[in-house]
């Protein structure tokens, strides 16, 4: 994954799935490109052609507040974007390449975890790998070829389109949520092997990598159609472990009272009395 002109990359993918036509341009057989022309982002934006151009070719990575504002309403950016977009026009110190870091779980989050025994919990590493979960966390993605890692499960997994119905909606989320991880460390060797091997094994992830669309982690609803006890519409909120940079816990609820809430209690009841095999990777948990 290149990471020396990120915020080149970033702009010319926004502007490829910009609508022109929407935005009152002209439209027809003489457009050659996919969405804006250069000039006409530049335009929007109240900056120069070859400024914009600069910023593209990755010869000007720092532009101001204001120009990034302007850039973001040109693009049509939303406000996730358009805070992926701020930080990466915020420069940075040099950065060189480094050995994977090992992911550890604190143990009081594990027994934090263990004390929702009606609740479904995972601890999800920067590159959504699953660190940890509780008993129903780990039965609810259990029995897939990919249940210890969140986008190989989505992209690479058999069973993916069944477990998910809304399949191409927790796509799309879930490449946002890792571009987001990018923004942050994108020479980060976890993430560039994840985005390598992805690349090559699935079309589906190499074009939702290409859009550079962000999807900060935080809360939805989900539908899951479990292969124990059928469908589910799970509500999630995921939140950042402080103690451990890059770590999130994400937690699942069913509405009370709905039959989604009695498949989470029968799937305690099954796991209980099948005490299924570990899905989770085996992370070593400091104190």
């Amino acid at each position: 994954m290149d990471s020396e002109n990120l915020i080149g990359q970033f702009l010319r993918a926004r502007r490829a799935l910009v609508d022109p036509g929407e935005l009152g341009l002209e439209v027809g057989p003489r457009r050659r490109v996919s969405g804006l022309r250069r000039e006409e982002v530049a335009l929007l934006a109240g900056v120069s052609t070859d400024y914009y151009v600069r910023l593209e070719q990755g010869r000007e990575r720092n532009p101001s507040a204001q120009v990034v504002d302007a850039l973001a309403r040109a693009l049509q950016l939303d406000e996730e974007a358009v805070a992926h977009l701020h930080k990466l026009a915020q420069p940075g110190p040099a950065r060189r390449r480094r050995a994977p870091q090992r992911e550890r779980v604190s143990r009081q989050l594990v027994q934090l975890m263990d004390a929702w025994p009606q609740t479904p919990a995972l601890v999800l590493g920067r590159c959504l790998a699953v660190l940890a979960g509780n008993a129903l966390g780990k039965a609810l993605f259990g029995g897939h070829q990919h249940s210890d890692d969140l986008v190989r499960l989505v992209f690479l997994d058999p069973e993916a389109r069944e477990f998910y119905p809304d399949w191409e909606r927790v796509a799309i989320n879930t490449v946002g949520g890792l571009r987001a991880t990018a923004g942050l460390d994108p020479d980060d060797p976890l993430l560039i092997e994840t985005v390598g091997e992805l690349s090559v094994k699935s079309p589906e992830f190499r074009r939702l990598w290409a859009r550079h669309d962000i999807r900060q982690k935080t809360k939805e609803t989900k539908r899951f159609h479990h292969r124990l006890v059928g469908g589910l519409t799970l509500h999630y909120e995921s939140l950042t472990v402080n103690s451990a940079p890059g770590q999130q816990l994400v937690v699942y609820q069913a509405d009370p009272g709905s039959p989604s809430e009695e498949a989470l209690a029968l799937l305690g009841s099954l796991t209980a009395v099948e005490n299924p095999r570990e899905t989770g990777k085996r992370i070593p948990t400091e104190n």
